[in-house]
């Protein structure tokens, strides 16, 4: 196979990569090369080409001229002749649009061979991208990296050059056979600003993160040497934070959950490593303004003593801080008010430190996937306080939440991302799908049922792909549409043929012809109509029901936490305030509040009756509460041996196959005996 990536921004090399060296030599170039690097150790990729703009310029010199070329093994560079000798940033290169089409078009009219694929990284490569599909029929893959309209929404002021960039965008999104997203922020957050992008094209595949210098780091003279100056009784805790001082990272909103906490103080010492200032006049005004801010605060405070916030630090001394934090039996926090990824995180599970994250972005899939410590909203700073309390004083929660990091480890790795991103290849451009004729449907719950024992998950798939013409595959979760697909992909779970998503708010079918989903609009008008999202958000406040994240809210879904509330007076107070809603409580935590008529069973039916089954020919399987109406409504249902909620005890589940075998084992044997006993 051979796969061409087109980025055009920056100084784009094999080797000795100069980032910093221009604004735009930056992390995408880092993220292409080892995803590169990682796609050529697959002996079925036999040739990759990484496609740039060429220039000749006084400064950086003549390596990054028209037609030079580096090879390594499989991987070589393409440099782009637009006729324009200079570097140009990002902001100007809708200045060579066209000669760039051109030159591209040229490249591949010379090839002996097309590419299979054509990946884009940033706006301006995915006009490249859209043109060469319009001439050769190639299909493509789009990366935004970093989305305009998310630049304008925190933007006060119009920016011509922003809106540019975003309409660029729109036409690079509009004909994209896939784009990635790293997270479900992005994915459901982020991309909702553009109209031309469907949910159904959109695949979470998180990047893979280079974290072996941080899995064996320990403290160094140095870093120890630079925390202990400031502190009165260095031994304790640290709370450690690593960022640039910018308003989006909120440094200033730690300092005072913090300041504010007595106990807190007194448990543990607060350590800020803010970027690198050598005289503050030096700093660009807002690193400035924050530094200043943050200094301010521990004298308003008076939190000397107790506070360090190095002056600077060298790349290397990184991992030391994660060390020494780990060794003091600390937390790292990264409270930003909004984190597309979440990179920290990742580097302090390697670490082996637990964290405390924002709920705003990336962490979410982090913390949901890893489990190495708490979210938090990052405009409350009681909450920010007391998640560190949490973790700090709660040795059990710290050494669980610590030895977690080995997951992450695993689950953000290139060689996991590349088995995703190659499947993903494989299935825009291999041949389409013979069309299925579905007689029985089988639904399945994700997390603890589907998913949670691999080689009973393998057993099942081997059984599914033998089926897999006669019987259609469901998933009802919980989860978002894009956290169950991320999650299916993660664990080698091919595309099934209709994913109910975020308690059955959300139907997505997978069009085998077009090699995507396509959300069923049908149902999603369905859910809005019967939708009473002021009347819900009032009750919550008045009863006092603390939010999830805001990626778990929906038209036709609001989602809680029980904290101490029994579920049956919720249930009961809601009657009495005249709602029509569902009411949904699981794992002893969660509770969502639906739509009138709408839960998993309902769209169940909804699928059985689009795909023209009857519910004889329906089989649903589950393991917790949010799958109770799905598996008291249904004919045919499975609980797996591993049910939690009080499912196998329920008297209304008198008529369900309760399974010896758990997860995807106990669905086996669940469809065995419908099939042997009932002939389903």
């Amino acid at each position: 196979m051979f796969v061409c990536h087109v980025a055009l921004q920056g100084c784009l090399a094999l080797k000795d990569v100069a980032y910093g060296i221009t604004a735009d030599t930056g992390g995408h170039i880092k993220y292409l090369l080892e995803l590169a690097a990682a796609s050529a150790a697959d002996p079925q990729i036999e040739r990759i080409d990484l496609v740039t703009r060429g220039f000749v310029d006084p400064e950086l010199g003549t390596q990054y001229a028209p037609g030079a070329t580096q090879r390594e093994g499989r991987i070589r560079t393409v440099r782009l002749d637009d006729c324009e000798p200079r570097y140009l940033g990002k902001e100007d290169l809708h200045l060579r649009h066209e000669q760039l089409i051109a030159a591209f078009l040229d490249y591949l009219g010379e090839l002996d061979v097309l590419p299979d694929l054509i990946h884009a990284h940033y706006a301006d490569a995915g006009l490249l991208a859209r043109r060469a599909k319009d001439e050769f029929g190639i299909p493509y893959i789009f990366v935004g990296h970093s989305l305009g309209a998310v630049k304008r929404q925190a933007s006060d002021t119009e920016d011509r050059n922003l809106d540019r960039r975003i309409a660029i965008e729109e036409q690079a999104l509009e004909t994209a056979d896939a784009v990635i997203a790293s997270s479900r922020d992005e994915a459901e957050a982020q991309y909702a600003h553009y109209r031309s992008i469907d949910s159904g094209r959109i695949r979470v595949i998180p990047p893979g993160c280079e974290l072996t210098r941080f899995e064996n780091a320990k403290p160094t003279d140095k870093v120890r040497q630079d925390v202990v100056r400031f502190l009165r009784k260095p031994e304790k805790p640290m709370i450690l934070a690593i960022a640039r001082p910018v308003r989006k990272k909120n440094l200033i909103a730690l300092v005072e959950a913090y300041a504010g906490d007595p106990q807190l103080c007194e448990q543990a010492n607060l350590v800020i490593v803010a970027g690198c200032r050598t005289r503050m006049a030096d700093l660009e005004p807002e690193c400035r303004e924050v530094c200043e801010e943050l200094i301010a605060a521990v004298d308003t405070y008076d939190l000397y003593g107790k506070v360090a916030y190095p002056k600077s630090h060298d790349p290397q001394d990184i991992p030391a801080y994660y060390a020494l934090a780990r060794e003091s039996g600390g937390v790292l926090v990264n409270p930003a008010l909004n984190e597309p990824f979440g990179l920290t995180l990742l580097e302090a599970a390697a670490a082996r430190l637990p964290v405390v994250a924002t709920d705003s972005g990336g962490p979410n899939d982090i913390i949901e996937r890893c489990g190495n410590g708490l979210l938090v909203c990052p405009r409350d700073i009681g909450e920010i306080a007391s998640a560190c309390r949490a973790i700090i004083g709660d040795r059990k929660k710290w050494i669980r939440f610590a030895s977690a990091g080995g997951e992450a480890v695993a689950a953000y790795d290139w060689a996991a991302h590349r088995e995703i991103y190659h499947r993903l290849i494989r299935e825009i451009t291999g041949p389409v799908d013979k069309a299925r004729h579905h007689e029985r449907l089988l639904v399945c719950d994700i997390d603890n049922t589907l998913l949670g024992d691999r080689e009973a998950l393998k057993e099942f798939l081997g059984w599914q792909g033998e089926n897999a013409d006669t019987m259609a595959l469901g998933i009802a979760t919980g989860r978002s549409f894009h956290s169950a697909q991320a999650i299916l992909a993660a664990e080698g779970v091919p595309s099934p043929d209709v994913i109910i998503s975020s308690v059955g708010t959300q139907v997505h079918w997978y069009d085998r012809s077009r090699r995507r989903f396509v959300e069923d609009r049908g149902w999603k008008d369905r859910v809005a109509s019967g939708w009473d999202g002021d009347g819900v958000q009032q009750f919550a406040e008045r009863f006092g029901l603390r939010p999830q994240a805001l990626l778990e809210q929906r038209v036709g879904k609001a989602s809680f936490f029980l904290d101490d509330h029994d579920p049956e007076i919720i249930e009961r107070a809601i009657r009495d305030a005249g709602l029509d809603v569902e009411v949904v409580a699981s794992h002893a935590r969660y509770l969502d509040i639906l739509a009138s008529g709408i839960t998993k069973h309902a769209a169940v039916l909804h699928v059985a009756e689009t795909l023209g089954l009857t519910q004889a020919r329906v089989v649903v399987a589950g393991d917790s509460g949010n799958d109770r109406a799905m598996l008291r409504a249904c004919p045919r249902p499975i609980v797996v041996a591993n049910w939690s909620d009080g499912l196998g005890d329920d008297p209304a589940l008198s008529h369900a196959f309760i399974a010896k075998g758990s997860h995807a084992r106990g669905i086996l044997e669940g469809v065995r005996h419908y099939r042997e006993a009932e002939n389903w």
